[in-house]
């Protein structure tokens, strides 16, 4: 179905064609670069540039290959690209219109609050990793492609980053690393 209708769009671009793209990429999307920014205003910003970027490399998508791993690809460079350009922008105010929610975002995040929190506090390296996997289900071989990583490295990135993420549950709930 993807693959049908990305031919369409490379042969016979319209509107509602990639309204449609947008309408099975966007909620995944926004989720995603939500889970990497911390924000879900930023994250609207990130994946509408994503879309930008879709929609003007279109035509040099390689129609051979999944279309996925190509459109995971730009998201995650248009999240690197926003960490970077804020990694040292101290806010000068709470903007409480940047921080409500997307009304598209219609993961639930509350239900999965503690462990939502807790990965947000590892560090980039290790969050990005698991956000691709658990969050929007990317295969570890597409991470790597993704992060221009070693599979191994991957591997053992979401290995600590999941080790960390136990630790934490196990303080919070004042046991030790052994379960008591």
């Amino acid at each position: 179905m993807v693959h049908d209708l990305i031919q369409r769009l490379k042969t016979e671009y319209s509107d509602e064609l990639f309204e449609e793209l947008y309408r099975l990429y966007a909620d995944r999307a926004i989720r995603t670069a939500t889970a990497v920014t911390g924000s879900p205003a930023s994250a609207a910003d990130v994946v509408q540039e994503t879309f930008i970027r879709v929609y003007r490399n279109l035509g040099a998508y390689d129609g051979s290959k999944p279309f996925d791993p190509w459109f995971n690809r730009i998201l995650y460079n248009e999240c690197n690209r926003y960490l970077k350009k804020h990694a040292r922008v101290v806010p000068s105010e709470i903007s409480e219109e940047r921080d409500l929610p997307s009304e598209t975002d219609t993961y639930d995040f509350d239900r999965h609050g503690e462990v939502y929190e807790m990965v947000q506090r590892l560090d980039d390296q290790h969050r990005i990793p698991v956000i691709l996997k658990y969050l929007n289900d990317v295969a570890e071989k597409d991470i790597a492609d993704m992060m221009e990583l070693n599979i191994n490295t991957v591997k053992s990135r979401l290995f600590k980053a999941r080790k960390k993420l136990k630790e934490w549950m196990l303080q919070n709930r004042g046991g030790d690393q052994h379960g008591t």
